[in-house]
């Protein structure tokens, strides 16, 4: 028999196991279910209101855009962007990491909070903050030089702010490769006669640049999809995913709204895809195997100075950034009066309580489910063998690729009319946050059962267990960690979500960070200041909290963002 028969009827006999256990393929069923009406369903929704006009399909709408400047320099201005940010932000997310991983600085353990940190604030506090440094009556700008200007407004300001808020994306990414390469090739370079400048440019940046294109990528996709921080400080500079929520809510033009979320989405698809598969080829660390005893990273203490200097004026920023929040939380009127004041916490207390605590409700809820459905979904995938399981991997990892705002039109369109009447609910929230944030979960739980061997769990099957008990009993333990690490993920990225959830809240359940932006929009910079302090002050409790029970590491957790 050949090899090919062999493996058909080994995918039969799996398939057939499958059949026998009925909770499995109502799991199977139900998953399936749900991810076409909460991921493909809203997306359908948004292609076809784009592309009809007079109930028939139409493209008259995009070229309409087309031939107005104003939304070609949005797509313009939207690419131009991404790509400065992701340049810079991929420099410094890999010098961090080679500093950390490959440099031998000191204080390594203060540098990875501080690489990481940005993660857990607002999409838009950094924003806020340079408002408050930069702005009119910021700080440095009118304070302390006199300046009347508002040039951080437009692409200084957005660089700036998303090179900051982003580069621990990269940082991420990079730390795990920059690990995979054995020092003691660097080290055998070097006794050989190779000077560092030549180890780093012909071995250790070879072996990396498969992950810095890959980070490059995300970043990219992820500086185009931003909308917190372009709406608050973008000015005149346009880009689409503003102009896609002002189309849709502001204009009321939502045929419009929805071609420009669809010219946001095609590309941030395309380049995730991208950027999995360049990721996926194979893996980037020293490909001689490793030695029986690894050496520490070789570098000169010039460069660890030179490293050391570059980690610590980034901090810095990051500090000066955290501390200007907290600072205007405390300032009567920034840049006019700036005496001790409370009346900000008061205020924050009166208009934003009930938002506050609507708002940890709801992320409380999504999160664990959030983690049981990924764990669910990375169980499926990897063990058992069914039609369709590629396709439910696929749909599952979708969502972090679509652009918070072309989800957000989505729900909309999907779920404001019969029979789906749930527009403005808890229910539509909740959705939201854990479809959206369902691929950190799954990616979490994957990465964990690559490091169980699947005859454990056969061990228990063989004794009688069905799969559910299996999975219950023996897998959900052994990947206790991952499975925590990606719920707490999740909670932090539901309690800072903006882009899809604007679209979506209403009088009943407001969200923290669409009430931030509205005050911030009126100018009360310390009423905002507040509420972003508290926001940051909660999710690192919980972070705490859930390290503190469970075990878990710091990276581990931050690690199943990547």
């Amino acid at each position: 028999m050949s090899s090919q028969a062999i493996a058909r009827a080994r995918r039969r006999a799996d398939f057939a196991q499958v059949l026998r256990e009925p909770v499995v393929v109502i799991t199977i069923l139900a998953i399936f279910a749900m991810l076409a009406l909460f991921i493909i369903y809203p997306i359908y929704a948004v292609f076809r209101l784009s592309l009809t006009q007079d109930g028939g399909f139409s493209t008259a709408v995009y070229q309409d855009l087309f031939s107005r400047v104003r939304y070609v320099r949005s797509i313009t201005n939207s690419i131009l962007l991404g790509t400065v940010v992701a340049t810079l932000a991929t420099i410094v997310g890999f010098v961090f990491a080679f500093a950390i991983y490959r440099g031998g600085i000191r204080f390594r353990g203060f540098f990875q909070t501080m690489a990481i940190l940005p993660i857990i604030s607002p999409p838009f506090m950094f924003a806020l903050s340079v408002i408050l440094l930069f702005g009119r009556n910021g700080l440095i700008t009118a304070r302390l030089l006199g300046l009347d200007t508002s040039g951080i407004y437009g692409l200084p300001g957005l660089v700036l702010v998303q090179t900051i808020n982003l580069f621990p994306i990269a940082y991420l990414t990079l730390s795990g490769i920059l690990q995979g390469i054995d020092p003691d090739v660097e080290t055998c370079a070097m006794n050989l006669g190779a000077s560092r400048f030549t180890v780093f440019r012909t071995i250790t940046l070879p072996l990396a640049k498969p992950g810095i294109l890959a980070a490059w990528l995300v970043v990219f996709v992820s500086s185009m999809t931003d909308f917190g921080n372009p709406i608050m400080i973008g000015g005149s500079f346009d880009v689409l995913s503003v102009q896609a929520y002002l189309e849709f809510t502001g204009m009321g033009n939502l045929p419009r709204g929805a071609a420009l979320a669809v010219l946001l989405l095609i590309p941030t698809v395309m380049v995730y895809f991208l950027q999995k598969y360049i990721m996926g080829r194979g893996s980037y660390a020293t490909i001689t195997g490793k030695s029986s005893k690894r050496g520490k990273p070789n570098s000169s203490p010039a460069l660890r100075a030179l490293l050391t200097v570059f980690c610590l004026g980034i901090t810095v920023i990051v500090v000066l950034f955290y501390g200007t929040i907290i600072v205007g939380s405390f300032v009567r009127l920034w840049g006019v009066d700036w005496s001790f004041t409370l009346r900000h916490f008061n205020y924050s207390w009166d208009v934003g309580l009930s938002t506050l605590r609507n708002t940890i409700f709801l992320a409380l809820i999504a999160t664990p489910i959030t983690a049981l459905m990924g764990t669910a979904i990375a169980f499926l995938v990897m063990r058992k063998r069914f039609p369709g399981r590629n396709a439910m991997s696929l749909l599952a990892m979708l969502s972090y690729a679509i652009p918070g705002t072309a989800i957000g039109i989505g729900y909309v369109l999907a779920f404001n009319v019969a029979p789906f009447r749930w527009s403005g609910t808890a229910f539509i929230l909740v959705t939201a946050y854990v479809f959206r944030h369902v691929p950190i979960a799954v990616e979490s739980g994957i990465a964990a059962l690559k490091q169980i061997s699947p005859e454990i769990e056969e061990s228990s099957t063989n004794l009688g267990a069905s799969s559910a008990r299996t999975f219950q009993n023996v897998t959900l333990p052994l990947i206790k960690p991952a499975f925590f690490a990606g719920a707490t993920f999740s909670f932090v990225r539901s309690m800072t979500a903006i882009s899809a959830i604007i679209f979506l809240v209403s009088a009943r359940w407001n969200h923290v960070t669409v009430l931030i932006l509205a005050q911030t929009e009126i100018m009360r910079l310390g009423v905002a200041s507040v509420m972003s302090f508290i926001l940051i002050l909660i999710i690192m409790a919980v972070i705490g909290i859930m390290m503190k029970l469970t075990g878990l590491k710091r990276d581990q957790v931050f690690s199943s963002g990547q």
